[in-house]
């Protein structure tokens, strides 16, 4: 039994919520480089920045459904374990990670048994109910972008 807190002066980071973010802000900035005044001239133009738009809402989308799986050695050595206090002991590690609309919280455990390395874990998952909404305005995004594309 283990007990631990994050410091409220380094919050555990969610890269994902970071990653789709940037990928979101992609998209907007193809529809921004394009002038008001800007008259395309091929259809080419056109598809090519709604392909780019495309490119950029599904990259948002999956990285808040599918989690990026990192080793056990880089969750125990990443910068979030240092936010917590007291530090845990080196064969744990934590890790927060969003799964679709769903907050999972991992718990890993290695140990040596007889110079055989062991490994155990076990999770909690929680609904986010904005997850689900950010997830359907994504994909609400991407339904209106492939029908222009598709007109």
């Amino acid at each position: 039994m283990q007990r631990t807190s994050i410091t409220n002066d380094s919050p555990w980071k969610l890269q994902q919520v970071q990653d789709a973010a940037n990928h979101l802000q992609q998209a907007i900035n193809h529809i921004d480089d394009v002038d008001d005044s800007y008259h395309f001239k091929t259809s080419d133009e056109v598809l090519h920045i709604i392909g780019d738009i495309l490119g950029a809402l599904q990259r948002g989308r999956t990285s808040l459904v599918i989690p990026k799986k990192k080793p056990i050695d880089e969750l125990m050595k990443g910068r979030n374990m240092k936010s917590l206090s007291p530090n845990l002991p080196e064969d744990l590690a934590i890790s927060f990670y969003l799964q679709s609309h769903k907050l999972i919280f991992a718990v890993y455990q290695l140990t040596n048994i007889q110079g055989t390395m062991k490994f155990d874990s076990c999770q909690a998952e929680f609904s986010v109910p904005w997850l689900n909404e950010v997830l359907v305005l994504f994909t609400v995004g991407l339904q209106l972008c492939q029908q222009l594309k598709d007109k």
